[in-house]
């Protein structure tokens, strides 16, 4: 059986500047998935379509390399990827696939700015990953069905759906927004909630470069720098494991990762032997009180 060949990048980008960014009233009248993008959204989406190219051809020195885009189906997203096309040739292109499991998160349907601003609030209060919008979804809805995606996601990288020559690097693009890029990254990397909590933000039409590192895991400090980690919120144990990523072996246990072991445990034993004196010592207090 062949062996998959991985991508050796997975860029999520955020679409440009939309109406809604601008003046929030357009989702008075327009439905979200219509918002278009803003003059200004369509020059950003040009000038990162010529970023991204520069960052898969790594400066011209690795000229065998294609692409293959995941697009949500909103208007301003599938605007985005057109723009970002420009800089693209067919030959580097192999690929583009509209995926309705990124879109963005439901607020509801028409929303009334006095209405939305007071929801948002309450949002801010509850917690911004369980807050589930009235008529809408919660980040945690939204995590469901991107759990879904990297399911089919893996197959069609396991299965070559994506019809992919081995000989060239595979850079694989998903163009959506900027809560669901989020939640593909804590997804991915096993954030915990309360580290999710703490993210800033994608800017419009800002990427974020998963690459492959030496030993086989994806990491963002392969082509990101300490600095920006820290700029989108990361932890200094979260910049610690993305720099451990970058040379760990494929499937390898980070013993240094809190958020596997220590976020969820006081203390665990080293051994049975200690494990069993604890629970000596549980029982003795139990008879004490």
């Amino acid at each position: 059986m062949v062996m998959a060949v991985l991508p050796k990048r997975i860029i999520l980008m955020r679409h440009g500047e939309s109406q809604g960014n601008l003046d929030t009233s357009a989702y008075t009248t327009t439905p979200d998935h219509s918002i278009q993008l803003t003059p200004q959204g369509i020059a950003q989406a040009r000038l990162a379509g010529d970023n991204l190219r520069r960052v898969m051809a790594a400066d011209g020195c690795s000229p065998n390399w294609r692409a293959y885009f995941y697009v949500s189906p909103y208007a301003r997203t599938r605007s985005t990827l057109r723009e970002v096309g420009r800089s693209f040739s067919k030959k580097r292109v192999i690929g583009v696939r509209e995926e309705s499991r990124i879109r963005e998160q439901d607020f509801g349907n028409f929303q009334v700015k006095e209405r939305m601003k007071v929801i948002k609030e309450t949002r801010e209060r509850f917690g911004r990953f369980f807050y589930r919008f009235p008529e809408g979804e919660s980040a945690a809805d939204v995590f469901d069905r991107v759990s879904g995606f990297f399911e089919s996601l893996w197959r069609d990288i396991d299965m070559n759906r994506l019809h992919h020559d081995p000989s060239n690097d595979l850079n694989l693009v998903i163009v959506s927004h900027g809560l669901t890029s989020r939640i593909f990254l804590m997804k991915w990397f096993k954030w915990t909630v309360e580290q999710f909590e703490r993210l800033n933000n994608l800017g419009n039409c800002e990427f974020r470069v998963m690459q492959l590192g030496s030993g086989g895991e994806y990491s963002l400090a392969v082509h990101h720098t300490e600095e920006e980690m820290l700029e989108w919120g990361f932890s200094p144990e979260m910049i610690a494991d993305q720099k451990w990523r970058a040379t760990a072996a494929r499937g390898a246990w980070n013993d240094q990762c809190s958020w596997y072991l220590d976020e969820f445990f006081d203390h665990l034993a080293e051994s049975d032997d200690e494990a069993v004196q604890n629970e000596g010592e549980t029982n003795s207090l139990s008879v004490c009180a």
